[in-house]
């Protein structure tokens, strides 16, 4: 099941593939931290997700920054913890044709699911998918308008070109959610310093692979 990774729209392609620069910005997590844990900040983390919880389509990008970043600093923070909701869904995410019938419980199961990890952008992405296909056109606008606002925040945290600029992730399955929206196929997969490096099929395309800083997740380790 993976037409529905190409549901929304994919403005990120070009720009990352056939430019030669791109703006971005290294997460500064101290500022961040002190920013998130402070009552009187439109950054306070509650508050935040809260709004990301609600669908506010009001979220500033500096708010998905904070949110996505910010994430690493909260007690629920395991990078490397699946849920059971989001097993469950694996068996759908694997079909190739969705019964209108599994809609009910596949929005039901996901929305779960990101109740147990709120910056899920793979269940994220599929929920809105699953909205569209029902009608619920309303819906599947706000979980997409979310989920490209965290995209946003890790497609500006860097160029993916070497590990001194790789995209900043807080789990590993946020590597392959980039891969799928930017259209382009590992080869394989390897560790490089403080940086995952995802290598793309030589001759393809006009990047020999990018690199994600997994920084956070060393610090974090296997804490389940």
């Amino acid at each position: 099941m993976t037409k529905y990774i190409l549901f929304l729209s994919l403005l990120f392609v070009s720009g990352f593939i056939y430019s030669q620069t791109k703006e971005y910005e290294v997460p500064n997590y101290k500022v961040i931290q002190k920013n998130i844990e402070n009552k009187d900040s439109e950054f306070y983390y509650p508050k935040l997700m809260d709004k990301l919880k609600t669908n506010d389509t009001l979220i500033t990008n500096d708010q998905y920054k904070h949110l996505y970043f910010g994430y690493t600093f909260q007690k629920d923070y395991h990078p490397y913890k699946t849920s059971e909701n989001e097993k469950k869904l694996n068996s759908y995410f694997q079909k190739k044709d969705l019964k209108k019938s599994d809609y009910a419980e596949i929005i039901k199961i996901s929305n779960a699911a990101l109740n147990d990890f709120p910056l899920n952008l793979r269940v994220m992405n599929f929920l809105a998918y699953i909205y569209h296909l029902d009608g619920n056109e309303a819906m599947a606008k706000k979980v997409s308008h979310n989920f490209y606002g965290l995209f946003g925040a890790i497609f500006s945290s860097g160029d993916g070109r070497d590990c001194t600029t790789g995209f900043h992730v807080i789990t590993v399955s946020h590597e392959y959610v980039v891969m799928n929206i930017l259209q382009l196929e590992i080869a394989s997969q390897s560790l490089s310093g403080d940086c995952d490096y995802l290598s793309l099929e030589k001759d393809k395309y006009k990047l020999p692979g990018v690199y994600f800083n997994i920084t956070k997740l060393k610090e974090k380790g296997f804490d389940f």
